[in-house]
């Protein structure tokens, strides 16, 4: 490593240790991305996480996912999961079968569904508030986190009503918030390259900033290892920090968390260009992940929680993830269809996994709600042959 590169990226991070650190700017965020030592960056994003999350507790969410139709138009090449309309596999779950797993899930003390599906060109409006009057009114105690921007977009051209005025009639239905699936890349570069039927990142922006207006839920994710370069990632958090700062100076809520994630490769036309060559280029590894991972909590200073992803990377990265600035374990689930359609094993996780993960982290699991408040926990107690000591509580 040159000498000049060493004192930049150990300059940067230097600077990030200081009380009042300066904020990352885009091209700091690409040297740090480009050159930094693995270990050193996480050590300060792992400072970082202690004052920007005050304490050792990691949190965690009872949910589970539904995904109530696998009918879509936009064809992402990345997914494995969507059929075209009439297609022989192709599904749409009725209000009652979706109710069932919303019983199920308070069975176990549950609070949140994440439920999404695809664009589907024939459910009308009404379709969609049936439905959350319905659960809503079945499952008070459940809070109903629906559907993405991208389906909103469609549910309104298919009714011919504004986006922002669907998301006013999901919310009377009972619509508790928007999560933020489909982002994968705010570039227009990378994101009109993998989806091109999905739209512009402005679309989405524009989409989360109406759900944000109405005061619905809202988080934000990310999607990487299309091939894009470092700085198209951090490019992506620069329009996440962006709009978090337009929140924070208009007085509306922001995103409560930033999940990253990598693609997963398998069972998809989007995986059949990672071949030859193209190996090298695709995809994204657990360092990489953890790089990422660590670059977001110190680029995000506006963005109070980083969600570590299990699912795509197995406890034990995620884990790690914790140790690189993640303040969240994400949720048991339940059920996933979605990501592992395209070769992930990690569908679903218990409580006591979850717990286990992060007690062997060093920190205290915590339940919490899709708002991120604090639940009261049972946690786990179990004896381990060599204690696992606990993280500093700041």
């Amino acid at each position: 490593m040159r000498g000049d590169s060493l004192s930049e990226w150990r300059g940067i991070l230097r600077s990030q240790c200081s009380e009042a650190p300066p904020r990352l700017s885009v091209e700091d965020a690409v040297t740090l991305y480009d050159s930094a030592d693995i270990n050193e960056l996480m050590h300060v994003a792992m400072l970082r996480r202690r004052s920007q999350v005050p304490g050792n507790e990691v949190t965690y969410l009872v949910d589970r996912n539904v995904n109530y139709t696998n009918v879509c138009t936009i064809n992402c090449q990345f997914c494995s999961f969507y059929r075209p309309p009439e297609h022989p596999e192709s599904y749409t779950q009725s209000i009652d079968e979706i109710s069932e797993r919303l019983s199920e899930l308070e069975a176990i003390g549950g609070s949140r569904v994440l439920m999404q599906g695809g664009v589907h060109p024939e459910l009308k409006l009404e379709w969609y508030i049936d439905l959350l009057s319905e659960l809503s009114a079945k499952h008070p105690s459940i809070a109903l986190d629906c559907f993405s921007p991208i389906e909103i977009e469609g549910i309104s051209q298919v009714c011919g009503l504004p986006t922002k005025v669907v998301l006013t009639h999901l919310k009377e239905a009972g619509m508790h918030g928007l999560p933020g699936g489909g982002a994968e890349m705010l570039v227009d570069e990378v994101r009109l390259d993998v989806s091109p039927k999905k739209g512009s990142s402005e679309n989405w922006l524009k989409v989360m900033r109406e759900a944000q207006e109405l005061e619905l839920t809202t988080s934000a994710t990310n999607v990487f290892g299309f091939g894009e370069s470092n700085l198209h990632r951090v490019l992506h958090m620069d329009s996440v920090r962006r709009m978090q700062d337009d929140a924070a100076s208009e007085g509306r809520m922001g995103f409560t968390s930033f999940v990253p994630w990598p693609v997963i490769l398998g069972n998809n036309s989007f995986g059949s260009r990672n071949r030859g060559q193209n190996r090298l280029t695709l995809g994204a590894g657990p360092t990489e992940y953890l790089r990422h991972v660590a670059i977001s909590r110190l680029f995000l200073d506006n963005v109070p929680h980083i969600q570590a992803s299990w699912p795509t990377m197995g406890f034990e990265v995620a884990q790690i993830a914790l140790l690189a600035g993640a303040d969240d374990a994400g949720s048991t689930m339940m059920e996933e269809n979605v990501v592992s359609a395209s070769g992930t094993t990690e569908t679903e996780a218990t409580e006591e996994e979850l717990q286990r993960m992060i007690l062997r982290a060093g920190f205290r699991p915590r339940r919490r709600d899709s708002d991120y408040e604090l639940l009261e926990t049972d946690v786990l107690r179990e004896e381990l042959p060599t204690p696992v000591p606990l993280q500093p509580d700041s």
